[in-house]
């Protein structure tokens, strides 16, 4: 059952290159949080659809696989992602806010549900709106329902929610532009964590993108890494969204506690 769950992570986690990075600020002065989220949110998302090609790699203790990803957006309605090797698809993924559903041909498998058991295996509340902002660099949490403690460190502007409870988040942001750097999710009771890196970005008429993604996901012994390389991508094109489980697949299931 795991192998088929972090094919899915894979899926999820991809998208775009170019050569023209962005260039960031180090925090050094301290901000307040109302601040900090002001700047960020001052970078709009504006497009109706996206299409992306990536490769990306992916490695945990028994395996390491290299892919390419066609990633296609229609802005919060859908997501279809086709994992590639050599040219042959070998996985489909297809996103909504109420649904998941994904097929690999390896192992003829196929899953159809929410986002429930995918999130209790990340050790984060999933749904559609994080999966989407992973995509663009921005933070999975809507920043204006949180509280939070205002730090510098490594030069950038770290949030950090409250410390009591037993999930911690941090999100840490460069001072031009308020760009996600970082953003990291802890549950210690748990062994589980889950962090998230954006080394450079690009700027675009549209919108400003990440060139990179960098995934590091731990739950107790075990760990992924996941790293994406963006090749290329293009803004406000009409894009088909065609998924089928070809016949004869065995639907999985992802248990839940």
């Amino acid at each position: 059952m795991k192998k088929y769950i972090t094919l899915f992570l894979l899926i999820l986690l991809a998208s775009c290159k170019t050569k023209a990075i962005l260039a960031e600020g180090s925090a050094s002065n301290t901000l307040s949080a109302n601040k900090i989220i002001t700047n960020y949110d001052n970078n709009k998302i504006d497009f109706s659809t996206l299409y992306i090609k990536a490769n990306a790699k992916y490695e945990d203790a028994k395996q390491s696989q290299n892919v390419q990803a066609e990633i296609k957006i229609k802005k919060n309605e859908k997501i279809l992602v086709s994992i590639r090797i050599l040219g042959f698809t070998v996985a489909k993924a297809l996103i909504t806010p109420t649904s998941v559903q994904y097929y690999e041909k390896i192992g003829n498998k196929y899953f159809e549900g929410d986002y429930a058991g995918l999130s209790q295996w990340l050790g984060t509340d999933l749904d559609f709106q994080k999966v989407q902002n992973m995509f663009l660099g921005k933070t999975l949490d809507d920043l204006h329902k949180g509280k939070y403690a205002v730090s510098i460190l490594e030069k950038l502007y770290k949030l950090q929610s409250n410390p009591d409870t037993n999930t911690n988040k941090s999100f840490f942001f460069e001072s031009d532009n308020f760009l996600v750097k970082r953003q990291e999710i802890n549950q210690p009771l748990q062994e589980r964590a889950l962090q998230i890196a954006y080394p450079d970005y690009k700027k675009y008429d549209a919108m400003i993108l990440p060139l990179s993604l960098a995934i590091d996901a731990r739950q107790k012994e075990n760990k992924t890494n996941i790293n994406i390389e963006y090749k290329n991508v293009s803004f406000n094109e009409e894009l088909s969204f065609p998924y089928n489980v070809p016949e004869g697949y065995e639907r999985i299931y992802i248990d839940k506690i």
